[in-house]
């Protein structure tokens, strides 16, 4: 058969990713510090551009669900711009933009005034992606370290939101700056729940982590050596006199000789009194919350946006007419309009992403509701895809909105992404269970053997799971163990028979 070249049209849909999309979407995932700091660059590059410094509200759909309580918070109608930015992933991949290939549909911005040439207007489009070269030769930050081994340590979900804050309340030495006793009271859960918490999490690396002062700082690390014996304990207590050199006194008390006081020292002195400070520590940021949740009456939550965060600008339409009648030639024509495009896309990106972080915060707020109302013992198991279902949005679209954006609570100020805990379906087809949940049930399981015979293998634990409705594999109880540094059956014997 000869192959012959033909002409051929053929008519198809794509996505067109302008770069005023790429703006839209990047809009929605920056913090409010990064959005003012992004703001303030494209005021000084579009003349067309002006701060709003008028004291008022949000306009738009925006001021209507402020007071609305959440069992009656209204839908926000989504606008061209809104449906773009609720693309998935796999849609708005820079790479992925039309190419001729199809109709592409006219966007707002065109209609505006047309397509933008970012090179020529400025650089206000987003430029090359650096973030996985950052990403492999960055150090890790304390914080993020300690996350990494929260994730193995299995805990519930209200021991997990109490491990939460009080990494956020670890400075850069390691050391823990929060009353746990406030926190308790706050969190509306026992003082012997925060302090299980918290000694679970000075178990983490590095040795040390987590201690209130310098003296348990140097007693965790001295435990985890197997070195703090009664001796080694009232050296502890006497720090004032080992820096005075008094090693007299620190004889007297500690009830040893000389040659084991100098061994003590040693040992003291090789100690880590800062055992955060070899991670790479963050520049301290004001925490402004992007959105603020109240109490109402009769115990509804009222859902707003912190107006102190909103960047507000407008176009200037009275110098675009004035520009507009002295540009000459087809150049100058063409900045303006692209000015022009790029200033109202800007102000309509603004109102979406705020309609967009109220409609998720909203729908976060009426299903963790009784987080509010009773303490963290109520999280309640939450994904992505049931909040966008409810909303109708994306999966991709509530990832973004809860990235880097923080609520404001009666309980404190939480990332939105704090409510998120992952779930494990039921093997009848019911409640599904939390993933936390379930490792917490395998840790009473263990906790419950007192004796050799009532040691659980992890085929009878697996049996036990799914008795109460719980499918799940024998290998991921392993996981699930091992995570929590749980023995296996055979360990916990002989650990039994030795005790006995």
């Amino acid at each position: 058969m000869a192959l012959s070249h033909r002409l051929e049209i053929r008519q198809g849909q794509g996505l067109v990713i302008t770069p005023q999309l790429q703006q839209a979407i990047k809009l929605l995932q920056l913090s409010n510090i990064e959005l003012d700091a992004f703001v303030e660059a494209e005021l000084e590059r579009n003349p067309l551009l002006q701060r709003d410094e008028g004291d008022h509200e949000p306009s738009g759909d925006v001021e209507p669900a402020r007071d609305a309580s959440l069992t009656h918070v209204d839908a926000v109608a989504d606008t061209t711009a809104g449906r773009e930015m609720d693309a998935p992933p796999e849609d708005v991949s820079p790479g992925e933009r039309a190419t001729g290939d199809g109709a592409e549909s006219e966007s707002a911005a065109e209609q505006a005034g047309g397509q933008i040439d970012w090179s020529r207007a400025g650089g206000g489009g987003f430029d090359g992606d650096d973030g996985y070269e950052r990403a492999l030769t960055e150090v890790p930050t304390l914080a993020a370290h300690l996350r990494a081994q929260l994730v193995q340590a299995g805990l519930d979900p209200a021991r997990n939101a109490i491990a939460e804050i009080l990494i956020d309340a670890v400075d850069d030495g390691g050391y823990l700056r929060l009353d746990v006793a406030e926190l308790a009271e706050r969190l509306g859960c026992p003082l012997a729940l925060v302090e299980a918490v918290l000694t679970t999490l000075q178990g983490f690396e590095p040795v040390g982590v987590f201690a209130r002062d310098v003296r348990e700082c140097l007693a965790l690390q001295l435990k985890d050596r197997n070195r703090h014996d009664p001796a080694m304990a009232a050296m502890l207590d006497n720090l004032e006199l080992l820096a005075k050199r008094d090693l007299a006194a620190l004889r007297r008390l500690c009830g040893v000789d000389d040659e084991d006081l100098r061994e003590m020292i040693a040992e003291i002195r090789a100690l880590t009194p800062r055992p955060g400070a070899a991670y790479h520590s963050e520049p301290a940021e004001t925490l402004v919350p992007d959105v603020m949740v109240r109490e109402g009456l009769g115990g509804l939550w009222h859902v707003e946006l912190n107006t102190d965060t909103l960047p507000r600008v407008l176009v200037d339409q009275r110098y675009h007419a004035r520009v507009s009648k002295g540009a000459r030639s087809d150049q100058e024509k063409t900045f303006v309009a692209d000015c022009m495009a790029s200033a109202n896309w800007l102000v309509k990106s603004l109102d979406q992403r705020a309609k967009t972080i109220l409609k998720v915060s909203s729908e976060i707020v009426r299903q963790q509701d009784g987080f509010l109302a009773y303490g963290v013992e109520h999280l309640r198991p939450l994904n992505l895809k049931t909040v966008a279902d409810a909303i109708g949005m994306h999966e991709s679209t509530v990832s973004r909105v809860t990235s880097n954006k923080y609520i404001s609570t009666p309980r404190g100020v939480f990332e939105l992404k704090f409510f998120f805990t992952s779930a494990i379906q039921s093997s009848e087809g019911g409640e599904a269970h939390s993933a936390a949940s379930v490792r917490h049930k395998i840790r009473a399981l263990v906790d419950s053997e007192k004796t050799e015979g009532d040691v659980h293998s992890d085929d009878r634990i697996v049996e036990i799971l799914k008795a109460a409705g719980v499918d799940i594999a024998r290998r991921t109880v392993a996981k699930y163990r091992e995570a929590m540094r749980i023995p296996s059956s055979v360990e916990r014997r002989r650990q039994m028979k030795e005790t006995a």
